[in-house]
C-alpha cells in the first residue's frame, strides 16, 4: 500500500506541539461516562443525571459513538489525528448506521440535507447531481456551477494525504429516498416536494434560492440515490466557528474583477492587515490555495477556525463541492496567494515534492483512498491524472519564487 508507506515517511511524523487543556476544543473528565438523555433531545449529559443508553466500556470515553470521539479529539492544532484508529470506524458509520432523521438544511444556492442516526450523530447529506464523466460546462461562470457529492468525497481524502487533516470526514453513501428521506422526514417544505417523475422513479427538489425547481429535480433509479456523508461539526453553541472572508475572494459578479486581479503587489497591504501580520495564518492560507487549485476550486469566499483557539489554529477546509468539475483544463488564479505572496510552509513544500514523485505520486494515493468508498470508483481517472499535473505546476511556482 502506497498510503500506508505514506503515513510512515518522516515527513508524515512531525510531531505536533504538546496538547494542553487549553487546547482541547472540549474538556471531558475521564471518569465522567456520558450518555444520551432519554428525554429525546440529542443532548449528551454525564450519567450521574441519567440511565446510560450505551453498553458501558472500561472507561468512560469507550462509552462515546465515533462522532462524540472525533469532536472529543479536535485541538487546536489538528481536527482529527494523522493515525486515527476512529477513522475507518467513523466512515463506516456514515456509510451504514440507520438514518432516523431527514430535514432540509437552510441557507445556500443547492439542496442539501442533515441526517440524523439513532446514536444521535449527524451528517450533512449532498446528493448526486452529475456523473462522474460530465465536465463543467466552459461557459459556466464559478458561481453557477453544481455542487458534487464525489468532490466532497475526493476532497476530504485529498485534504488528508496533503497532511493538512482540516476538512471533517466524509463517505459516500447509497440513500433510499423513500424510506431515508421522504417517509421520515418531518420537513413539511421538504416533504411537499417529493414526486413520481414519468419514467417511475421517486424525485424530490426542495426549497433553496438557486437549483430547487423541478426542472432541477433529484430522482433516484427508482429510489436509490448516490450522495456524500460529511461528520457534522460540534454545534456552534458548544463549539463557537468565526468564519472569515478570504483576502482572494472573488468579485461574484460576471464583469467585475476582484482587487487582487488587478493589483500585482496585493499580498504586500494583505500581510500588514490583521490576522495575517502575524503568525502562519497567511500560510495556512496558502496551504487552502494548493488544495483548491489541485482539485479546481474557484468557489473559496470564505474559510472558518474555531473561535476558542483565538488566530492560533488551523482554517476549516469547509464546502468542496465546487471541486474537480473540470479535469481538461487548470484554472491557475486559484494559486494567486502563492504566487503573490511567494510564501509556502517548509513542511508543505517538502511533501508536495515528495508526492511528485514515483513511489508516492498523488494521483496513485489518491485512487487507493477511494477505493475504499462504498462509492468507488469516486473520480474519473482524467480528474486523477490532473492532480499530478497540477502538482507540477505548483512546485513550478514555488520554484520561480525561489529563483527570483
Amino acid at each position: 500500500s502506497k498510503l500506508a508507506a505514506l503515513f510512515k515517511h518522516p515527513l508524515y511524523n512531525i510531531p505536533i506541539p504538546e496538547v494542553t487543556e487549553k487546547d482541547k476544543l472540549f474538556v471531558v473528565n475521564p471518569m465522567e461516562k456520558f450518555s444520551l438523555r432519554s428525554s429525546g433531545s440529542d443532548e449528551w449529559i454525564s450519567s450521574s443525571k441519567a440511565e446510560t443508553l450505551l453498553p458501558t466500556g472500561k472507561t468512560a470515553y469507550d462509552t462515546y459513538p465515533s462522532w462524540l470521539k472525533f469532536h472529543v479529539g479536535i485541538n487546536r492544532y489538528e481536527l482529527y489525528p494523522r493515525q486515527d484508529p476512529l477513522m475507518p470506524i467513523l466512515l463506516q458509520d456514515l456509510a451504514t448506521q440507520r438514518i432516523v432523521s431527514s430535514v432540509q438544511k437552510s441557507g445556500g444556492t443547492q439542496l442539501k440535507l442533515i441526517m440524523t442516526f439513532p446514536n444521535y450523530g449527524q451528517a450533512l447529506f449532498k446528493p448526486m447531481k452529475q456523473t462522474r464523466d460530465q465536465e463543467t460546462p466552459v461557459d459556466f461562470f464559478y458561481f453557477s456551477d453544481f455542487e458534487r457529492h464525489n468532490a466532497e468525497i475526493a476532497a476530504f481524502h485529498l485534504d488528508r494525504i496533503l497532511d493538512f487533516r482540516r476538512i471533517p470526514p466524509v463517505s459516500g453513501r447509497l440513500v433510499n429516498i423513500t424510506k431515508e428521506i421522504r417517509d421520515i422526514t418531518t420537513d413539511k417544505k421538504l416533504a411537499k416536494t417529493f414526486f413520481i417523475s414519468p419514467a417511475g422513479n421517486v424525485c424530490f427538489y426542495g426549497e433553496c434560492s438557486y437549483y430547487c425547481s423541478t426542472e432541477h429535480a433529484l430522482c433516484g433509479k427508482p429510489d436509490r440515490l448516490e450522495g456524500s456523508m460529511a461528520a457534522l461539526l460540534p454545534d456552534k453553541t458548544l463549539a463557537k466557528r468565526r468564519s472569515w472572508r478570504s483576502p482572494w475572494r472573488r468579485s461574484y459578479h460576471k464583469s467585475k474583477k476582484a482587487e487582487w486581479e488587478l493589483n500585482p503587489n496585493y499580498c504586500a497591504q494583505v500581510r500588514e492587515t490583521p490576522p495575517y501580520d502575524r503568525g502562519h495564518r497567511l500560510l495556512d492560507l496558502i496551504d487552502m490555495a494548493v488544495l483548491d487549485f489541485l482539485m479546481g476550486n474557484m468557489d473559496r469566499h470564505h474559510y472558518e477556525t474555531f473561535e476558542k483557539f483565538g488566530n492560533d489554529t488551523f482554517l476549516l477546509h469547509l464546502d468542496n463541492g465546487r471541486g474537480f468539475g473540470t479535469h481538461s483544463r487548470d484554472e491557475p488564479s486559484i494559486l494567486a496567494p502563492l504566487r503573490q505572496c511567494c510564501s509556502i510552509k517548509k513542511s508543505t513544500y517538502l511533501r508536495l515534492q515528495l508526492l511528485a514523485t514515483q513511489p508516492y505520486r498523488l494521483s496513485d494515493l489518491l485512487r487507493e483512498a477511494l477505493a475504499t468508498d462504498p462509492l468507488a470508483p469516486v473520480l474519473a481517472e482524467p480528474h486523477l491524472r490532473a492532480l499530478d499535473r497540477r502538482l507540477g505546476k505548483v512546485l513550478g511556482v514555488v520554484g520561480r519564487c525561489l529563483a527570483g
